[in-house]
């Protein structure tokens, strides 16, 4: 009969998702059911979307530059990401639309701009004087590759090299062609036959901006005169050069080579270089070169007032050196310090106290950069410490696998995680300050606490402090430290069930207020924490064996070493008896030999020290049945109030106490349902399966075959032969049906049933076959009562059906507001009792913060419902359907989440077809609806999550986390959010040349550059070469980034600018109309008088 009623009330919906007529009909459900009509205030004017902020180190970094002045990094990648980095907490993102990959970067020093010089042969100007960069020029060259740029300081003529060998100059204010062109054949004229190659280097003397040095890749550099233009000198090697850097003074510079050695070169000596130096060769004895190595990628030279000069370098090794670490050596006088990185060397810079290139450098430190890390070196202090790294660019230490984000956290929780994961932080670090210290903080419009935490493969938690959209790790907690670890592969125990990566976390549940954790993890694991300020040494690790795929000879089942867990009495409406749960057992196989009652993991059985912080409080374990692996855990759900963990796979559901240590619960999906089982299943065996390695999300409809659920009840007494085994490998609908996993999990005080006339504790338990059932709890007075009876669980009859695996779920009240579920204050577990017994008295009452416990019986709820393909708000307790929306026909929802914006709540939800959609709550109306991002990776789906406060994330990259939001208050105040790149700094003073230098014309030689590029010289370039291409960071640059007064200043300036070049430009034209018309008048004045007496046939 209920079903019956469920049914009818879904056939006076339609389908259609947001017609007038549904709308309509959706208003008229509460008046029919004699509901409160609820007043909604969020409106689609409430929502905008846009991206914030990407943290994380850059993904595929392919290129590095540093401002000296200014003190701001900047990062390019392979996918045409631009990152600046200024002090700890301003960051920025750029993208350039083509994609292609960014092969170097050059800041205007001081100027607030950078050029960027990408694959595809295009040149950018990007304008960092606003908050958010812009394109102000691109270039693109059509008939050449760019292989090299430089920009000498102080200077807007930029030399690009070319795969050619040619060298271009760019006007960087007009992003124009020079007509100057450096013709490779011109440069080496006959000191070569063949072609010298690509342009792999070009920079100008230090002392002398007219001498260009120009490296080809071959082995010959050349010195260029740039006024005669001819070369003064050419150098030639027979090793092809990957770099060149000069000595301050002008007079030498060092070249690095594709042997692995270094060549220094007087500049009037061009015969041959003056050392030969193989930092890494083995010296032979007799006087022979010494053996070849691995390339020298990079060499930098840097002078000190009071040393020796250092010599910088990465690669280099001997090809002897297998398995070696990347290297960067620093040689310094008679030492040579050889630092080995994690990760291979992409680039790496040195930093120097000045920016002129012809003064003592006097390095202070070496950024490198590597494949997935930034590292800083001091180089003041003596063994080269690195500094502490203030980014949060270690998101990707170990991979992410799953991730969650809180907005609006109790107050005292950031502190709390921040004093515990102080401790944590490792020594030896540089004892400077960050060096990286340019650009301010924006305005810290967002005031409340947010966290996010990461889960990772090597079964890593970590909490991040997410407020204001900055990052900063507070705190990490390792989950495998509970499990002994396998010292090498053979050693490891053959229970596993993934090929790597055992402790790969893929469920995290957090209750911020009573701060009790609950990992999943993929060998079929989950284990409870308590968050502690002190720290314990834990002489047994609490654990809980469950089998959740049982047959009836086990409850029989040997016990193990640990005292056996209270009996469960279950009680309530189910017809069947619940077995009471198998207890952790010692034996490995059952009497036919297969692997039987085995974990996949093996906890550690020695004390364990666990310091502040996290403190394992439970450690339950999926078993092995019959030969048949555990299946991996598809949702999870804790409740401090209650003291109850719960959660299910494809096979079933598990309820654990964590305060007795007893399941409460052990049920197959099809023993939920009673006998109001919708489906007509075939009775079948699990199928011989070992599940794929890699911590994805467990895909229920399709992939890998599974063990599905055993379909005999636990009361009888048939054993395994009773029911046929399906060897068949093709998936029928009937064996996706039987496949029928947990997908969601909640625990809430509400009606569990239509009679109920008030509410009571309950777990709702959402499946993959978009069923909802609902489980009442039965929990003992608090106290010393809740730690001695039972809790008695009883499945309730209630079942209600959407369409698509059941997402989340949620409570509202009578007036529209959510209903969390009940928790328990966080308290300090490891104090002695008798201090605490104030505190202890006031813990053991509850906190249930559900407003209708204390309404009166004839109030109700709402329970709202989303799924893959709908959403439902379902009136309680009549159980009535009062608000229906398909959210989508043709995709499918990957994320949903009920969160609150404005005072008031929405659903949220991330469709695959790349989708953002919001609705209202409780009445389902559309309020936004933006095609965002198409779902390109499982990766994303895995981690987007919705929280609170019109906030959102992914993870972007294997490395990076992108941050949305969905608030147009947001939106609108993200602009003063966010940091400034650029600050008004002096530029430093010119190193002073010195009485005699000036006298006797030594010291450093300017050019004008103007006199030698510009048009009226050098002429106009060809057309042809390349092409300019305006960007959008002009005035439109501006009206996207600006706001507020500052903003509408810019605007009106650069309005007036431009108006005040047009009146220009509109002189200029008038007087040359003028000019032009006072000529025609004076010419034909002049024919006049000249044919004025002639007749007309005399023309």
């Amino acid at each position: 009969m209920r079903k019956f009623n469920i049914r009818k009330v879904l056939d006076g919906l339609t389908a259609g998702s947001s017609s007038a007529s549904q709308q309509q009909q959706q208003q008229q459900h509460p008046a029919a059911n004699r509901e409160p009509e609820i007043q909604e205030t969020l409106q689609s004017e409430h929502f905008q979307l846009c991206k914030t902020v990407r943290h994380g180190f850059p993904y595929q970094p392919s290129a590095l530059a540093f401002d000296p002045v200014q003190k701001i990094l900047a990062v390019g990648t392979q996918t045409g990401a631009l990152r600046l980095f200024g002090r700890p907490g301003v960051e920025c993102y750029c993208q350039h639309d083509s994609g292609a990959a960014v092969i170097q970067l050059q800041f205007l020093i001081n100027e607030g701009a950078l050029v960027s010089a990408l694959a595809d042969d295009t040149l950018h100007l990007w304008n960092l004087r606003q908050k958010r960069p812009a394109i102000l020029h691109s270039l693109k060259f059509c008939r050449e590759r760019v292989t090299f740029c430089h920009l000498p300081f102080q200077s807007k003529w930029l030399y690009v090299g070319t795969e050619r060998g040619n060298i271009h100059i760019v006007n960087v204010e007009s992003f124009t062609l020079s007509g100057y062109v450096i013709m490779w054949n011109k440069a080496i004229e006959l000191s070569s036959k063949s072609h010298p190659g690509p342009v792999v280097h070009i920079s100008d003397n230090p002392m002398d901006e007219g001498k260009l040095l120009i490296g080809f890749e071959s082995g010959t550099v050349v010195l260029w005169d740039l006024k005669s233009k001819k070369a003064d000198y050419r150098y030639t090697y027979d090793e092809a050069i990957h770099s060149v850097a000069w000595h301050h003074e002008g007079k030498q510079f060092i070249c690095s080579h594709s042997d692995g050695t270094l060549t220094i070169w007087n500049v009037r000596s061009p015969a041959k270089p003056v050392q030969t130096i193989t930092p890494h060769g083995k010296q032979l004895k007799d006087g022979k070169k010494p053996e070849p190595c691995k390339p020298i990628l990079k060499v930098e030279f840097k002078t000190t007032r009071s040393g020796e000069p250092f010599i910088i370098l990465s690669g280099g090794l001997s090809y002897d050196t297998v398995g070696r670490r990347p290297c960067l050596t620093v040689m310094h006088g008679k030492s040579t310090a050889v630092l080995e990185m994690d990760y291979s060397i992409v680039d790496f810079l040195t930093l120097c106290e000045t920016p002129y290139p012809n003064d003592f450098q006097e390095p202070y430190a070496v950024v490198v950069l590597l494949e997935k890390d930034l590292v800083l070196i001091d180089l003041a202090q003596n063994g080269y410490p690195i500094f502490e790294n203030p980014y949060p660019l270690s998101i990707h230490e170990s991979p992410v696998t799953c991730c969650e984000y809180f907005a609006d956290c109790p107050v005292d929780l950031i502190p709390a995680l921040y004093s515990v994961g102080a401790r944590q932080k490792r020594q030896g670090y540089s004892k400077k300050e960050w060096p990286i210290n340019g650009g301010n903080w924006g305005l810290g419009v967002q005031s409340y606490p947010e966290i996010i935490i990461t889960g990772h493969a090597d079964g890593s938690v970590k909490f991040w402090d997410a407020s204001a959209i900055t990052l900063q790790v507070l705190y990490k907690l390792k989950t495998s430290k509970v499990f002994e670890k396998s010292r090498n592969k053979d050693d490891r125990p053959n229970t596993d069930i993934v090929d790597e990566d055992p402790y790969a976390i893929q469920i995290i549940s957090w209750c911020p207020e009573s701060r009790m954790l609950c990992i999943a993890g993929v060998s079929a694991h989950v284990i409870i924490y308590r968050f502690s300020k002190q720290e314990v040494i834990t002489e047994v690790i609490p654990m809980l064996e469950v089998r959740l795929l049982y047959e009836i000879s086990d409850v029989e089942s040997p016990e193990g070493e640990q005292a056996p867990p209270l009996p469960t009495p279950v009680g309530g409406a189910t017809p069947q008896p619940i077995p009471p749960q198998s207890h952790p057992s010692t034996s490995s196989s059952s009497s036919d030999g297969l692997r039987d009652n085995v974990p996949c993991l093996k906890v550690k059985n020695s004390p364990l020290k666990q310091s502040p912080g996290y403190q394992t409080e439970l450690v339950i374990q999926l078993v092995w049945v019959s030969g048949e692996p555990p299946q991996q855990i598809t949702s999870l759900a804790v409740n401090s109030s209650y003291g109850l963990v719960v959660f299910g796979n494809c096979n079933g559901i598990a309820m654990v106490d964590y305060l007795q240590k007893a399941v409460l619960l052990n049920l197959g999906t099809i023993e939920l349902y009673g006998s109001n089982d919708p489906y007509r299943r075939e009775p079948r065996s699990p199928r011989k399966s070992r599940q794929p390695s890699g911590a994805g999300l467990c895909d229920i409809s399709e992939g890998t075959a599974v063990p599905e659920d055993r379909c005999k009840s636990p009361t009888s007494d048939i054993k395994d032969n009773s029911f046929s085994r399906s060897r068949s490998s093709s998936v029928t609908s009937i064996d996706k049906e039987s496949r029928e996993a947990i997908s969601a999990l909640h625990f809430c005080e509400t009606f569990t049933r239509k009679a109920d006339s008030s509410p009571s504790p309950c777990l709702w338990v959402g499946t993959t076959l978009g069923t909802v059932l609902v489980i009442a709890l039965n929990l003992p007075p608090g106290g010393e009562q809740r730690l001695l009876q039972p809790v008695i669980v009883s499945p309730s009859g209630t079942i209600l059906r959407l369409k698509g695996a059941i997402l989340r779920m949620a409570f509202l009240d009578t007036t529209g507001c959510l209903v969390p579920p009940a928790y328990e204050s966080w308290r300090e577990h490891n104090v002695p009792e008798e201090k605490d017994e104030k505190e202890k008295s006031k813990k053991r009452r509850p906190v249930s913060v559900s407003p209708s416990s204390s309404q009166e019986i004839c109030e109700n709820q709402y329970a709202v419902i989303c799924s893959e393909k709908q959403a439902k708000v379902i009136s309680l307790p009549s159980q009535n359907c009062a608000y229906k929306q398909n959210i989508t026909e043709t995709s499918f929802v990957l994320r949903g989440d009920i969160v609150a914006l404005n005072n008031s709540i929405c659903l949220a939800c991330f469709c695959a077809n790349g989708h953002i959609m919001t609705f209202s709550l409780p009445s389902l109306r559309p309020l936004l609806d933006v095609y965002y991002l198409p779902l390109t990776n499982m990766r994303i789906a895995r981690t987007f999550c919705f929280t609170n406060n019109g906030q959102a994330l992914y993870l972007v990259s294997p490395t990076e986390i992108q941050r949305l939001t969905y608030s147009q208050e947001t939106c609108e105040n993200l602009q003063e959010m966010l940091g400034e790149l650029f600050t008004p700094v002096e530029t430093p003073e010119a190193p002073n040349r010195g009485f005699f230098k000036g006298l006797f014309g030594g010291g450093a030689q300017s050019l004008d550059r103007e006199e030698l590029f510009g048009e009226s010289s050098s002429g106009k370039a060809s057309r042809s070469l390349a092409q300019h291409i305006p960007g959008p960071g002009g005035i439109e640059g501006v009206k996207g980034a600006a706001s507020g007064v500052v903003g509408e200043l810019a605007r009106a300036r650069l309005a007036l600018d431009e108006r005040g070049q047009k009146l220009g430009d509109l002189e200029e034209r008038t007087a040359a109309m003028l000019s032009s018309a006072d000529s025609f008048s004076k010419h034909a004045h002049e024919m006049m008088l000249k044919y004025k007496d002639k007749k007309w046939y005399q023309f």
